[in-house]
């Protein structure tokens, strides 16, 4: 029987036919699950994981914004209410935050 011998270094960096076949069968299942994967309709948790996403990307900073606002108000007094001002300035925030993302999910469809 003969010795394989040990790969040197210039070898180790060459691919070789059974590994461009082992790479292929890889690209192939994942590009046909990718296919399948977007033929099947978006199911009930889907749509429901976003509806929570999209609420709690406005909600959070929305949240943030009053409590900001109600410090700022009981530290520094001043004729304009800073509870709303941030409240509306989170709202905002939040919307684009829950664009951006929709955007996202959009384009991976």
């Amino acid at each position: 029987m003969a010795e394989s011998k040990p790969e040197s270094k210039a070898d180790q960096g060459k691919t070789t036919p059974q590994g461009w076949s082992m790479f292929r069968q890889q690209v192939e299942t994942k590009a046909s699950r990718k296919v399948r994967s977007r033929q099947e309709p978006a199911n009930v948790w889907f749509g429901l994981g976003m509806f929570g996403m999209v609420g709690w990307s406005v909600a959070i900073p929305s949240l943030l914004g009053i409590a900001t606002g109600v410090w700022v108000d009981l530290h520094f007094p001043s004729p304009y209410s800073w509870t709303l001002m941030l409240m509306l300035a989170g709202v905002g925030l939040g919307c684009l935050n829950a664009w951006y993302w929709i955007q996202k999910e959009s384009q991976r469809e």
